[in-house]
């Protein structure tokens, strides 16, 4: 989808009122089960919980505003569990280096050894 697209959309979403927020949501699932040619990607475990969670707090008839609250809670856990992650990553992980330690720079010549040329 292209940026142009994405912005229009986002754009008419945000005026929306969060129970016409819902029927977006489930006419694009239906759409999505109808036409989709490839499977959308999958979710991480906490995003899969808060979003049935967030089903069955609508199936049963839970406020808006509370639905709301309870899985902009776990959404925000979910940020702060994702930066925790790159944290840690980024610390097991460094940046690799180039194995004689010197960088992106080729080695410099030693001295006393032949040159390009031939000669010593």
């Amino acid at each position: 989808m292209h940026e142009v697209l994405k912005d229009r959309l986002w754009r008419k979403l945000e005026v929306l009122p969060e129970p016409q927020l819902y029927e977006v949501l489930d006419y694009i699932e239906f759409l999505e089960h109808k036409y989709a040619a490839a499977q959308a990607r999958q979710p991480d475990a906490l995003q899969r919980f808060a979003e049935r969670l967030e089903d069955g707090m609508r199936v049963r008839s839970v406020a808006p505003k509370v639905i709301s609250g309870t899985v902009g809670l776990l959404g925000t856990a979910r940020k702060v569990l994702r930066t925790v992650e790159d944290a840690g990553r980024e610390i097991l992980n460094p940046p690799a280096a180039d194995e004689r330690g010197t960088g992106s720079r080729p080695p410099a010549p030693r001295e006393g050894g032949s040159g390009s040329d031939g000669t010593r």
